[in-house]
């Protein structure tokens, strides 16, 4: 017969004990892929090194990357390609300052490794990320996602938000791939794209939550003028989890198609969410079709409805985004006023991955819209005669 304390008490010490194991498997992991980062980074620096003080003729470097990779698989195995020395190279050449101590070459590992660990124990110290700089959160095959981004500042931006954000590599392709850092720096000034390189995207008001295009590629559908709004809705709901993370941190789900009664009459809000950073409402209406000033003007109308009715205390400011096809930024400059750039937000959808250049294309476009052109005379308004 079972003694009644012994049964109590085993799911509690099974609980605790599986914390412990857990917890030190990791660890393990974590140590396991830091110390894969430092050796691949070592033999970049001595391949490196190698290349600098060694011989000095065409296909040097290509005829010692062959000899070491033939050396090393037949010794180590697989992982020692030319192609793997070659990244390993790279590595070191654009993460020169990935190890900011001195170290001797033939204790490299464990001397470093005492390090790590030693920082990673400090309790209650968590050092900010630091482009460029080790971390523990990075595997190698983060690593070589990164050395896919040609540009120090966009590369240094993913670095931070894929410690910060906690990214798989999975998620840190992705978001290299959809360019967030060119969608979220097109609305900033040159010292806010400085502060995304070097901090990472932080959202200080509704403005940095903003982007545009948003590109919804993983819900699978096609581009079609037959594609209906309800299409659009479901297929964002059965993607739900790839929706916010295109969305950004801090959005949580709160309901779909939310009805608003007044008078008798029926309205319908397609998707509202809240923002757990700016502390507000966040309001989703979706057009298939080129916005309109109409569409603004019912997102304005969500939009004061629930700072009337729904906000509360402690709530900031409701925001609305309409997500649309396609959109004239004139037309939303003139319509909404004051409130463009505030708390109500136009963005195009895109159901594809967009290109550099195609990104590119269209931030000249809004920029062709929204300013005169060169030796225009500007616009002043005559008096009326009485």
């Amino acid at each position: 017969m079972t003694d009644p304390k012994t049964a109590k008490a085993a799911p509690a010490l099974y609980g605790r004990v599986s914390e412990i194991l857990d917890a030190a498997r990791t660890g393990i992991a974590r140590t396991v892929n830091t110390t894969q980062v430092l050796a691949n980074w070592l033999v970049g620096r001595e391949i490196v090194e190698e290349e600098q003080s060694g011989e000095r003729r065409a296909g040097y470097g290509a005829k010692l990357l062959a000899r070491l990779s033939s050396r090393l698989t037949r010794k180590y195995g697989r992982g020692y390609s030319v192609d793997n020395l070659e990244a390993f190279r790279q590595f070191y050449l654009q993460y020169p300052q990935l190890i900011s101590e001195t170290v001797r070459r033939k204790l490299a590992l464990p001397a470093i490794s005492e390090t790590v660990s030693r920082k990673s124990a400090a309790a209650g110290v968590v050092a900010p990320p630091r482009p460029g700089r080790l971390h523990a959160d990075l595997s190698w095959s983060h690593y070589r996602c990164l050395l896919r981004v040609s540009r120090q500042a966009a590369r240094d931006f993913y670095e931070i938000e894929a410690v910060r954000q906690g990214w798989s590599v999975r998620e840190l392709s992705r978001q290299a791939g959809s360019l967030l850092f060119d969608r979220l720096a097109k609305s900033r000034d040159k010292a806010g794209v400085l502060r995304l390189a070097s901090r990472g995207h932080e959202v200080m008001g509704p403005i940095d939550v903003l982007r545009d295009p948003v590109v919804m590629e993983f819900l699978g559908l096609p581009e079609s003028h037959r594609l209906v709004e309800s299409k659009l809705e479901q297929a964002l709901i059965d993607n739900l989890q790839h929706f916010l993370l295109e969305l950004g941190t801090g959005f949580a789900f709160v309901a779909r198609q939310q009805r608003i009664t007044l008078d008798g009459d029926h309205f319908y809000i397609d998707l509202v969410f809240y923002h757990s950073v700016l502390k507000c409402f966040v309001l989703v209406d979706l057009k298939v079709g080129k916005l309109t000033h109409a569409d603004l003007g019912q997102i304005e109308f969500y939009v004061n409805y629930y700072d009337r009715e729904r906000r509360t205390e402690g709530d900031s400011p409701t925001v609305g985004l309409v997500l649309c096809s396609d959109k004239n930024d004139a037309v939303v400059k003139y319509t909404l006023g004051e409130q463009q750039g505030r708390n109500i937000f136009a963005s195009r959808y895109q159901l594809h991955l967009p290109t550099e250049k195609q990104l590119q294309r269209e931030l000249k476009r809004e920029l062709r819209q929204l300013l005169p052109a060169p030796g225009a005379a500007p616009v002043v308004a005559k008096k009326a005669k009485k």
